[in-house]
């Protein structure tokens, strides 16, 4: 059975606190702003006649507090922004659930006597593979000749003396040698299905088999899930979205 809860986000999120910020920020431009031109007001009726205040003075300080005031605007206006851009990021995460994907990571989970990780190297090698359990305990090792490109390693959950080993988690350690005894490069990753969204994470994180990765740490979709036909391309949505907004935002654009 696999685990769907979504944990709760918290009470106060960065954007809120923002936006708390500026409106805080906005009532005290405003106050001030009030008071500065009470005072002007009074100088101006005082002032005298023989020698004028200097009206450049009082010009500089009101384009002073209007460019506070704006920039106070623009910025509630781009936490808003990001409040939205969460929101969707965090729609588009939930429509992973139940997806088969490959992320990078190198642990997967050992389950009907199969465990399958993916790895890639850059030219011809020699890989040396090893897996270990939950406790570091090595229970397999293997060579194998490998092609540039990504190879596929599906272990029978047996130990090197032929034991079946139990289900669980097993972490695989990967090295290549290439013919000139140079160390080869080497990229794994793990496939599962998304059993978890934690949206309050940031960057949000998925759960597969256990493990928990970050949403960009998704490197292919390989089934989607139940809610939703394309996951990728709800995420890329989200993020054009919050880019066409900002956009708005900047040229003042509705």
């Amino acid at each position: 059975m696999t685990d769907s809860t979504i944990p709760a986000s918290p009470t106060t999120t960065p954007s809120a606190t923002a936006a708390t910020a500026s409106s805080a920020g906005l009532g005290n431009i405003a106050g001030n702003f009030n008071t500065f031109l009470t005072l002007l007001t009074t100088q101006l009726q005082h002032q005298d006649p023989l020698s004028p205040l200097d009206t450049n003075q009082f010009t500089q300080q009101l384009v002073q507090f209007a460019s506070v005031e704006q920039q106070i605007n623009m910025n509630t206006s781009l936490s808003t922004l990001i409040s939205l851009q969460q929101t969707q990021q965090a729609t588009a995460a939930l429509n992973f659930l139940g997806a088969t994907v490959v992320v990078g990571g190198n642990t997967a989970q050992l389950a009907n006597g199969q465990a399958t990780w993916n790895y890639s190297v850059t030219s011809p090698a020699t890989a040396t593979i090893n897996v270990s359990n939950s406790s570091g305990q090595q229970v397999f090792s293997t060579t194998q000749a490998v092609q540039p490109g990504t190879q596929t390693f599906v272990w029978n959950g047996r130990n090197s003396v032929g034991n079946v080993m139990p289900a669980g988690q097993y972490t695989v350690s990967i090295s290549a040698t290439g013919a000139n005894g140079q160390a080869v490069p080497v990229t794994t990753q793990v496939q599962g299905v998304v059993s978890g969204v934690n949206v309050s994470a940031n960057p949000i994180t998925l759960t597969i088999d256990g493990q928990s990765y970050p949403l960009t740490q998704i490197t292919q979709v390989l089934s989607t899930g139940s809610t939703s036909s394309n996951p990728v391309s709800q995420a890329a949505s989200a993020g054009q979205n919050f880019l066409n907004g900002l956009t708005n935002a900047l040229t003042g654009s509705h």
